[in-house]
């Protein structure tokens, strides 16, 4: 059902669909991830919209693939939306565009991270964030180049433990760290999946202990990330290092549950709070600005994440000049930022697939109750602490 009404929207107004999963377990982080594509459109609209045109956005609630395929339906063909925004989970994305795509309508996503989105030779589905292929070779390379240095010792000498959700998420993510891992000779044990909505990880953890795991690499939401670390409390496992793939890692609300067991976790994601402004201008603006509109700091990465994308494809709906799904393409393509130039520290410039080839994520650590940026150096604020 669409949150906004449909009067409320004028003729001259120019209709985008915001597609996300404002219901439902992915609730919290679909929310926070439409702030700020909503705080983009709002400050465009401010500086007086595109073209001339005030940007409506129509909301779609998608909790699932099913109601993602429907929405997409609505806000495409009753909607009549020049472009959809979305959308956070992989999942949801994936089935929307096959919609999009059919109806000629250009899909902007902003968060979701699985490479089969981009990777179908869709001409109208473009996205601005890195993705899980990114994300699982960021923690791999955490192993040879973080980890086992800090350790002082052989990276192939560690036992690493892979384990995940089994949604599209956490299943691409785990694919591309078997294949990184193999390539760089590196010792992998435990490859484990699970269900995102499972009570009990306590089997799973067994089985990381006997094989005497020293580096977990997990890609998991909020309530599993929350379970995990739970359960390998009471069970006494403590490998020398945790490496999450955003989604639970990432969130301040999963550290305010977990408190100081969480300390110490490492996370490769999006850009968050604790990075270094000189490359990631913007940054301080973002949040003050957050602040204000919601009356709490960010709760997670994604909002930046999003805002910092949909304020690129708001600039390439104007330059566009058009609806016309072909003359925005023709946008995307020409649209080019270098790296460090955006509140996210990302670039842009995009492959004939859609994918925006300047976004990268960064390693970050849990420390002191904060999610702070510990590698690469250039936009590190502390230093990695591991096996404490």
């Amino acid at each position: 059902m669409s949150l906004i009404a449909a009067g409320s929207v004028a003729a001259a107004d120019l209709k985008v669909g915001a597609l996300y999963p404002f219901s439902g377990g992915l609730a919290l982080l679909g929310n926070e991830s439409y702030r700020g594509l909503e705080l983009a459109v709002e400050e465009r609209n401010a500086a007086g919209g595109i073209n001339g045109q005030k940007i409506a956005l129509v909301k779609a609630d998608a909790v699932d693939a099913n109601q993602a395929v429907g929405e997409a339906r609505r806000l495409t063909s009753v909607e009549g939306v020049s472009a959809i925004f979305g959308s956070y989970s992989s999942a949801l994305a994936f089935a929307a565009t096959q919609v999009t795509e059919l109806a000629g309508v250009p899909y902007f996503e902003l968060g979701a991270v699985s490479d089969s989105v981009t990777g179908r030779g869709y001409k109208y589905v473009f996205r601005s964030n890195p993705t899980a292929k990114n994300f699982a070779e960021g923690m791999v390379d955490a192993v040879t180049h973080v980890i086992a240095p800090a350790l002082k010792v052989d990276p192939k000498s560690l036992k690493i433990a892979i384990i995940h959700e089994d949604s599209l998420y956490g299943t691409t993510i785990s694919g591309f760290q078997k294949e990184k891992a193999a390539r760089d000779g590196l010792n992998v044990v435990e490859i484990l999946p699970y269900s995102a909505k499972t009570v009990d990880l306590s089997s799973l953890i067994l089985r990381l202990k006997g094989a005497k795991a020293d580096v977990v690499m997990q890609t998991s939401y909020q309530n599993d990330t929350i379970l995990f670390f739970n359960q390998a409390k009471a069970a006494g496992f403590k490998p020398k290092a945790l490496i999450g793939a955003g989604g639970g890692y990432s969130m301040a609300d999963t550290a305010t549950a977990l408190g100081e067991t969480l300390n110490g976790a490492f996370n490769v994601d999006f850009t968050q709070y604790e990075t270094r402004e000189e490359g990631a201008p913007g940054l301080k603006s973002f949040v003050a600005l957050y602040t204000k509109r919601y009356g709490t700091a960010p709760r997670s990465g994604h909002s930046l994440t999003n805002y910092v994308g949909a304020k690129a494809f708001l600039d390439v709906l104007a330059a566009a000049g058009s609806t016309d799904k072909d003359k925005i393409r023709g946008a995307v393509m020409a649209y080019k930022k270098p790296v460090g130039s955006t509140a996210s520290g990302w670039g842009f410039e995009f492959g004939e697939d859609g994918q925006n080839r300047q976004a990268k994520a960064n390693l970050m650590q849990w420390q002191n109750g904060k999610l702070v940026t510990v590698f690469p150096k250039e936009v590190a604020v502390s230093e990695p602490v591991v096996g404490r």
